[in-house]
């Protein structure tokens, strides 16, 4: 009897192991997403969305021209009429200048993306998200069904989209998208609206076709959609959309979405979520979250009429930044550029002065994860994340008595302490009732690592 020899034996039996591994990779591989919540809402976030913990937003458009009052200036002046906008057009323009001859004036003349990506890599920011068409229906794309109305046919003659994609992602930047899903005042978005939205035709000829050539053209890591409140998302076909995006898409495996689909989605479906502009929950929520929020507190686009009293200090974006990240969010901070493409001074230091902080305390805020408890309240507050078996602890006041107590960590003999900047271990001891007291640093303000919102490493506590 003709028998194989043992070189072969040995082949044949590792091809049949190679052949169960892939049978059981196939077993294991999950199922296409099916136009459904509920199969939608089974797709595992991808894990750089969550490691990133902290982005940059880029309210940028037409709106930047006038920039007056806020980048809803259109709707506010001939949508509800408000008497202020009235007066500012009827005060500072012609007679008969409409919205879209602001166009030709959104120049874009001083951007330069290198610049801006820069700018956020020095901000320590993880992701960009720019504005590729706000309510306004203004691309920053050359979208085929936006004639005349994108930034290669008018203005700067550019795609905007395009260029910062280009210099961001050469720094290792994730790239995402905001895009409105409505159009205030489109012709075919009034009569879909007309027929109480039964029809589709804004869907058919603008929203879609717009979503599906972003994906295709710019392979985005993230798809920050917004203008979805009037509409139920089968108006908006988001279900469908997805599918597509999460099955066949060129960026199935990375790409990330939020939660604004449709009425009632927000805080329910999609992937992560946003729920409302600014949100803040006061606990650890149970699914993956953002808060984004604006430099400028009155306005997400460049405003001219902006005042110090609406910029939000260093403090409270650092402490804004610990508390979302403590409770397991990321966290997006907008600025509006002017029309000319320029990040004014202001907005620059504030970004600039996030990243000097994370230079020294990134360490417990990158790829962190939420502690067993998330806060303390004593003389200070404390906010904890954990990494790596560490616990960090960063606390935004310091203690006149140079003393803090930290209640939570519960000590061991392995246990050591340490703080983000400086080599040396802190000196410590445990208390029954005060728990864990920690003698900081006795060293005057300008010698600390940083002027606010101190991180203690805790290694070896429980």
């Amino acid at each position: 009897m003709w028998e194989l020899s043992s070189e072969w034996r040995a082949v044949g039996f590792t091809l049949l192991l190679l052949l169960a591994v892939a049978a059981q990779a196939v077993a294991r591989a999950p199922g296409r997403y099916t136009p459904d919540w509920k199969s939608l809402d089974s797709r595992p976030l991808p894990r750089w969305f969550d490691e990133a913990k902290f982005g940059v937003f880029v309210h940028w458009g037409v709106f930047s021209v006038p920039a007056w009052g806020s980048e809803w200036f259109w709707w506010h002046w001939q949508g509800e009429r408000l008497p202020a906008y009235e007066r500012f057009m009827k005060e500072n323009y012609p007679p008969g200048f409409s919205y879209a001859d602001f166009g030709p004036q959104f120049t874009a003349r001083f951007f330069q993306p290198d610049q801006w990506a820069e700018l956020f890599q020095a901000a320590g920011a993880k992701y960009v998200v720019l504005t590729t068409k706000h309510h306004e229906g203004f691309t920053n794309w050359p979208s085929p069904v936006s004639w005349n109305w994108n930034s290669k046919d008018v203005g700067p003659h550019r795609d905007l989209v395009g260029e910062l994609g280009a210099a961001v992602r050469k720094r290792n930047i994730r790239y995402g998208l905001y895009h409105s899903l409505l159009e205030w005042f489109h012709p075919l978005y009034l009569l879909d609206k007309k027929n109480g939205f039964k029809t589709q035709h804004f869907v058919s000829a603008k929203t879609m076709p717009e979503l599906y050539d972003l994906v295709n053209s710019y392979k985005p890591d993230l798809i920050w959609s917004d203008g979805e409140w009037e509409c139920p998302d089968t108006y908006w076909n988001s279900t469908a959309f997805l599918a597509w995006l999460y099955n066949d898409s060129p960026v199935k495996d990375q790409v990330v979405v939020n939660d604004r689909w449709g009425q009632n989605c927000s805080c329910h479906h999609g992937g992560y979520y946003n729920c409302q502009d600014k949100y803040t929950p006061q606990s650890l929520p149970d699914h993956k979250w953002e808060m984004c929020t604006s430099i400028d507190r009155s306005s997400w686009g460049y405003r001219r009429d902006m005042t110090m009293s609406t910029i939000a200090s260093e403090n409270e974006i650092i402490e804004e930044l610990v508390q979302t990240v403590s409770l397991g969010g990321n966290y997006l901070l907008n600025v509006g550029p002017t029309k000319d493409g320029l990040i004014v001074p202001i907005f620059q230091e504030r970004l600039l002065a996030v990243g000097k902080w994370l230079q020294i305390n990134g360490e417990a805020i990158y790829a962190s994860q939420p502690w067993r408890v998330q806060s303390e309240k004593n003389t200070t507050v404390v906010w904890y994340t954990t990494k790596d078996f560490a616990v960090y602890a960063t606390f935004l006041y310091w203690p006149e008595n140079g003393i803090i107590n930290l209640k939570s960590p519960e000590t061991t003999s392995a246990t050591k302490i340490t703080m983000l900047g400086m080599e040396e271990y802190l000196t410590w001891t445990q208390d029954p009732q005060e728990g864990v007291l920690i003698n900081l640093p006795p060293l005057p303000p300008t010698a600390l690592p940083v002027e606010f919102a101190w991180t203690l490493k805790l290694t070896g506590v429980k």
